[in-house]
């Protein structure tokens, strides 16, 4: 079995290369042409952190193989040859903390920095900022470990009385102890009087960790709940309202016609807002009016898009409009398969989490029947349920960004993707990516039992003082269900209706 340790471990090495490398792939594809060759930092921050955020989706996978690593072993000492897993996943969230609060917050802050101003200086203000905030969490992570950074866990005190074996004893359902007669042994009839609480300090580390993944949980409820409906509706509704047929040429002229004015009010209006800048007034209604710009500017790009699509332009217009309507058909195909997914999902969260005791392991039974089949086939689907989670949780971000104002909106387009929208998605994946893990480490807990995701987020986390009674009452698990329940019927409502490209902007003075 040493053998296998050492293949694991380069299973482990090569997937962290190909994360990374998959990760430059889609910076450099994204990136947005105005920060090529420039913005070196901030693009370091973003590779290293989405890496941090795939490679701690796939350790819990990596954990349950690990822990099949030495079951079979036939020598003392194999299990000592495994990867040590609990400080891994210490390590791995303890740096994803440091990005979530520092690091990525000054990447920001630096970025958005005045460009009039000198690197020293931009540097120093970025500090100031991150200094402030990295004093407020220590003192609030200090104060808040110092007084309920503790552990309680429930026992119960259990004890029976001894008696001689005898060639003749027997157990049975109304009988479960050695003995002769209708009695019954003292820790099988153990009064609830008998339960105690067990009381010792979490690790700090631990307790960073668990606040971490509360504030996630608080994300995760809402964005993941959002969508893992909006997820696959929103790909199904996205070719119920395609375009039918090409517009004529009159059609497109007024439509275009449309657009390009409001172009030039936005362009306005964000000169206008770029001289307040410069002149130093950037107070709130310069801050809302600069949001209002951004939303209308990400709404015009969405018309321009649309109308395009249905006027195809060029030599091979036919051929652009084919590709036009495969895309359509691969949107649909994604989307019912999607659907399938979090139909499975939601089913799993209610007869697994919610009813107790549960009805069924249900999806924790189809990966290890997939395991029978081959190794890492359950292994690989696990993975990919916990992926599917990830990109619902982003779904769900960019369908609130886009409906509510009060939400900043950072989107991410193919090559035109400025660093502080990539830095702001990389911190909400980051965030997120510590609640995926721990919901899906309690989702999954019969698959990915006696594994050290299972001690960390299984047992301390959910028997942490003040916290432990959001998880006795499910609360996120309640939510994460009501609000995908919600959007299910907004979209039933709302998703079919079809948008055309008027430009019909209101813009916020």
């Amino acid at each position: 079995m040493g053998d296998f340790n050492l293949a694991l471990l380069i299973v482990a090495i090569v997937v962290c290369v190909i994360v990374f490398l998959i990760n430059i792939y889609l910076l450099v594809n994204y990136q947005h042409p105005d920060d090529a060759n420039q913005a070196y930092f901030p693009k370091f921050v973003v590779v290293f952190g989405l890496s941090v955020a795939a490679i701690s989706i796939l350790m819990l996978p990596a954990d349950v193989a690990n822990r099949q690593a030495c079951r079979h072993s036939i020598y003392n000492g194999a299990c000592n040859l495994t990867l040590p897993m609990k400080e891994l996943w210490l390590a791995i969230y303890i740096v994803n903390a440091v990005l979530v609060f520092f690091i990525i917050p000054f990447a920001m802050f630096f970025y958005e920095g005045d460009q009039d101003k000198s690197l020293g200086k931009r540097i120093k203000s970025s500090l100031c900022w991150v200094a402030v905030t990295a004093i407020v969490c220590a003192l609030l992570l200090g104060i808040l470990y110092g007084l309920v950074g503790k552990v309680d866990f429930t026992v119960r005190h259990l004890s029976s009385g001894t008696t001689a074996f005898t060639n003749t004893f027997s157990f049975s359902s109304s009988e479960p102890c050695i003995g002769n007669g209708p009695h019954q042994c003292s820790a099988y009839s153990a009064s609830p009087s008998s339960e105690k609480t067990w009381t010792m300090r979490a690790t700090f580390p631990e307790y960073v960790v668990a606040l971490a993944t509360i504030v996630g949980s608080v994300l995760f409820m809402i964005f993941g709940g959002v969508g893992i409906a909006c997820l696959p509706l929103g790909l199904i509704f996205s070719f119920i309202r395609r375009p039918k047929a090409v517009i004529t040429r009159s059609q497109y002229i007024k439509e275009a016609t449309e657009l390009a004015k409001k172009a030039r009010e936005l362009k306005k209006a964000a000169d206008a807002l770029h001289q307040e800048e410069r002149n130093g007034k950037k107070g709130r209604k310069w801050r809302k009016n600069v949001k209002a710009v951004e939303k209308e500017l990400l709404l015009l790009e969405d018309d321009v898009k649309a109308l395009e699509e249905m006027y195809p332009q060029g030599e091979k217009a036919e051929t652009t409009w084919a590709l036009t309507v495969l895309g359509y058909l691969a949107k649909l195909v994604l989307g019912i398969l999607g659907s399938i997914v979090s139909i499975a999902w939601i089913a799993h969260i209610v007869i697994y989490l919610l009813i107790d005791p549960p009805l069924s392991p249900f999806l924790n039974w189809v990966f290890i029947k997939l395991d029978d089949v081959w190794g890492l086939l359950g292994t690989a689907a696990f993975a990919f349920f916990c992926f599917y989670l990830l990109l619902a949780v982003m779904a769900g971000a960019m369908m609130l960004g886009l409906k509510l104002v009060f939400v900043t909106i950072h989107p991410m387009k193919w090559g035109a993707t400025l660093m502080n929208s990539f830095l702001f998605n990389v911190g909400l994946i980051l965030l997120c990516s510590i609640s995926v893990i721990q919901f899906c480490a309690t989702a999954f807990a019969y698959y990915a039992q006696a594994t050290a995701a299972q001690e960390i987020f299984g047992h301390t986390l959910q028997s942490l003082r003040g916290i432990k009674y959001l998880y006795k009452y499910n609360v996120f698990q309640i939510g994460f269900i009501v609000l995908a329940g919600l959007t299910f019927v907004y979209y039933s409502l709302f998703g079919w209706r079809r948008k055309k490209p008027t430009g019909r902007f209101q813009l916020s003075s």
